[in-house]
């Protein structure tokens, strides 16, 4: 499933934020902690180029603590990078923030030389929510579907906080193609892409799969399984029979079977979960990079034939 999903507003919001960065002093870009990598813009550091950046784990209560760890670090070791993961239950720790953004810069910081910091993030990361915890108010509506953040007034896409930092606010924006196809899953599993762009069944069976090999156990007890399935498709039938998703003649209704993991995957009730680790992307990334070599390579070739 290759997501190239880029309406309008966000080409714009795009241009906006290109032409405002002369502006900026540090970026805090909001990543969901159950998926870093495919909740990464590859656009941020693009635009930000050699200003500071804070990457914000956010969802840390419903990703795996022991994977969102290896991601922490694994962030830190890019320049000019640190890495935090928050939760909306963990507002003492977001209301720092500030701190973090004047120990990395120092010279800034005063009501007259504010730090000037813009957020950044795709759609349903959280980024409208740590807006409101850190202005201690709510300045930015947030909604349950993608690209639903709307600024109640032009004025409050400038936020001072604490006298000292001036935070700007930016639309959600997804980039042109989203180029490795598991990341274009686990978007959709997270709730990142909208529902209405989405086939519920196939995200469903591809969460299914990895379920069953990186959380078995939680999915048996959540299930209440005598055995454990063996695939995705088997396991949305489980799930459809335990859960009355039938239809005339005792058919298995797969579709509302998928409705119901995706829902449960999103509202935490599988418990902490997450779906990439920074080995896996690795991986991936090596078998992205060698399938897009070889395209090149037989298009040259086909080239020289043609000549």
């Amino acid at each position: 499933m290759a997501v190239q999903w880029y309406p309008g507003h966000m080409n714009k919001a795009r241009r906006i934020i290109k032409e405002s960065m002369s502006e900026v002093d540090l970026v805090i870009e909001v990543m969901d902690a159950r998926i870093p990598f495919s909740s990464e813009n590859p656009m941020v550091a693009e635009l930000r180029q050699h200003r500071p950046c804070i990457k914000i784990l956010n969802k840390s209560d419903l990703a795996d603590p022991e994977v969102t760890r290896l991601w922490l670090t694994h962030f830190e070791k890019e320049q000019g990078v640190k890495a935090q993961a928050i939760s909306v239950l963990e507002k003492a720790k977001t209301k720092r923030l500030p701190d973090l953004c004047r120990k990395l810069l120092p010279g800034r910081g005063t009501a007259v030389k504010p730090i000037r910091v813009m957020i950044m993030g795709i759609p349903n990361v959280g980024k409208s929510t740590l807006i409101n915890t850190l202005a201690g108010k709510t300045l930015a509506k947030v909604g349950d579907e993608p690209a639903v953040t709307k600024t109640v007034s032009t004025t409050q896409q400038r936020i001072i906080i604490d006298g000292d930092i001036a935070l700007s606010d930016t639309p959600g924006i997804l980039w042109p193609k989203i180029e490795n196809e598991n990341s274009s899953y686990r978007l959709a599993v997270t709730g990142a892409i909208k529902n209405t762009a989405i086939d519920f069944e196939d995200i469903a069976i591809f969460a299914a799969d990895y379920l069953l090999a990186a959380y078995r156990d939680k999915v048996v007890q959540r299930y209440k399984l005598k055995r454990c399935p063996e695939t995705g498709l088997q396991l949305l039938e489980e799930i459809g029979q335990r859960r009355g998703c039938l239809r005339p003649g005792g058919v298995i209704d797969i579709q509302r079977a998928s409705e119901i993991l995706i829902h449960e995957i999103r509202s935490g009730a599988l418990g902490s979960l997450s779906f990439e680790t920074p080995e896996m992307i690795a991986k991936e990334t090596a078998v992205d990079e060698v399938a897009e070599n070889g395209a090149d390579g037989a298009e040259e070739t086909d080239n020289d034939i043609q000549v």
